[in-house]
């Protein structure tokens, strides 16, 4: 006889949108027989297809129990209820302390990320979000979670765009440079290096649900080396602080020359 599946850890997504909806409610959600737990069981159950295999998920899977159980983890790191004394459900795991330290004090991010995670579960489905960023190795999961890092990354392989992206730079410059550290592949490789160039999809995740097609401006062409710069770590940067961190070291190098 198979052993039955047991539910898998909340992953971060499922968190923002639990925290999305204690949030809305602090310091005291709604109950566990309420339409709003009910209705957000059944939003995760409709990710779940998304980003757990069906063996990974129990008949239990993220029922209304599950989620108030989350939304009392999350009243237990809430000072506004904890103040009092009070603890609250305390078995939480790391990834809820995490997620609340991100969007606690910031709900209006929270229920943007939110939004648009829902909003990303009325696309046609794809490639797995795991298959996304498992073939990257040098994306690190944004801070929004897997789907709107899966969604991105599946923007920026868009070959169409991206050859559109580098035609509009060949026509105005003449020639394909790193937007961040102004590398030029050709200059460096000759033929081999013909023509190449990363594309880094510049909005931000939480906005990707609202643009119906991606236009040329939200597309920047940068080396291999800045593109896993950008992604190497959850808080993913802009372009502007990737070139302001580059700037600095220059200047830290010259003056140590000097």
């Amino acid at each position: 006889m198979k052993p039955r599946p047991t539910n898998p850890d909340w992953v971060r997504d499922e968190l923002i949108l639990a925290l999305d909806l204690y949030l809305k409610h602090r310091p005291n959600p709604p109950a566990k027989t309420s339409r709003e737990v009910a209705e957000l069981s059944k939003l995760l159950n409709r990710l779940g297809h998304r980003i757990f295999h069906s063996s990974e998920r129990a008949a239990t899977f993220r029922n209304s129990d599950g989620v108030y159980m989350k939304l009392m983890n999350f009243r237990s790191l809430d000072p506004q209820y904890t103040v009092s004394g009070k603890k609250g459900l305390t078995a939480g795991a790391k990834a809820d302390k995490e997620a609340w330290r991100e969007f606690a004090e910031n709900p209006k991010r929270c229920a943007e990320v939110a939004q648009a995670i829902r909003a990303s579960l009325d696309e046609p489905r794809g490639a797995s979000f795991t298959d996304d960023l498992d073939a990257d190795y040098g994306i690190e999961e944004a801070a929004e979670g897997r789907v709107l890092t899966g969604q991105h990354v599946r923007r920026e392989r868009n070959r169409k765009l991206v050859e559109r992206k580098k035609q509009q730079a060949l026509k105005s410059i003449g020639k394909l440079v790193c937007e961040v550290c102004g590398f030029d592949f050709e200059a460096h490789y000759g033929e081999r290096g013909s023509g190449f160039m990363e594309c880094h999809h510049m909005t931000p995740l939480s906005a990707l649900s609202e643009h119906t097609t991606t236009k040329l401006r939200d597309l920047a062409l940068i080396c291999a080396n800045c593109h896993r710069m950008i992604h190497r770590a959850k808080k993913w940067l802009t372009i502007a602080e990737l070139r302001d961190c580059l700037r600095k070291l220059r200047e830290l190098s010259e003056r140590e020359v000097a």
